[in-house]
């Protein structure tokens, strides 16, 4: 017998009478009371997200989205986009670079970025982002200090396992609820550490 086998035989051993542990429950909530898309859903991320001090916008139809974002965006200087974001929603957006792989650096010298997402989550106010169609990289949402994101209605499902149904695990995935912010020991609130200090929520629908 070698050292390993010797080793393993006794971690066995040692483990032959260890108890059976108790059944985990499954029984907590899969789906939300609201349907995905909803209009109660999308009420519900609204109040959620201005919980956590961002601000929404909503519009009824996706060509009202342009406006929506040149009045949130007047008076900065540039934004970056990605490469796919839709030419309608990029044209509104002042000294629109698109994101072609730019440095740390680089991202820190821009004003703002304007995203999609991947899927919303009413209940808690998340934004889910998964580096798909017109998201981006990660660095783009978490550089700049002004994140712009738009969520159609259909994106938005109640409950967290419904949102993670819809994702893929393999991918990256950046969850985002409010702007970013920590407390102190004091529990003084400070925006901004780690991530954009503000956060609009264009929602379509």
């Amino acid at each position: 017998m070698t050292p390993r086998e010797e080793v393993l035989a006794r971690i066995r051993t040692a483990l032959a009478d260890r108890p059976v542990p108790p059944p985990v429950p499954r029984d907590y909530h899969h789906r939300g009371d609201q349907p995905p898309g909803s209009p109660e859903a999308v009420a519900l991320l609204a109040a959620r997200v201005d919980d956590y001090r961002a601000q929404v916008h909503r519009v009824d139809l996706a060509e009202q989205v342009p406006a929506t974002l040149a009045r949130l965006l007047a008076g900065h200087r540039a934004v970056v986009v990605p490469p796919d974001l839709p030419a309608e929603w990029a044209q509104v957006c002042p000294g629109v670079v698109r994101d072609t792989g730019l440095s740390p650096q680089q991202l820190d010298e821009v004003d703002a970025v304007v995203t999609g997402c991947a899927v919303a989550i009413a209940v808690t106010g998340t934004l889910v982002l998964d580096a798909g169609a017109a998201q981006g990289r990660r660095a783009l949402t978490l550089v700049p200090d002004h994140h712009v994101c738009v969520v159609r209605a259909e994106q938005v499902v109640a409950s967290v396992p419904e949102a993670l149904a819809r994702l893929d695990p393999t991918r990256p995935l950046t969850f985002i609820s409010g702007p970013s912010a920590t407390s102190d020991i004091e529990l003084q609130r400070v925006e901004g550490v780690h991530g954009p200090r503000t956060l609009d929520v264009v929602i379509v629908g």
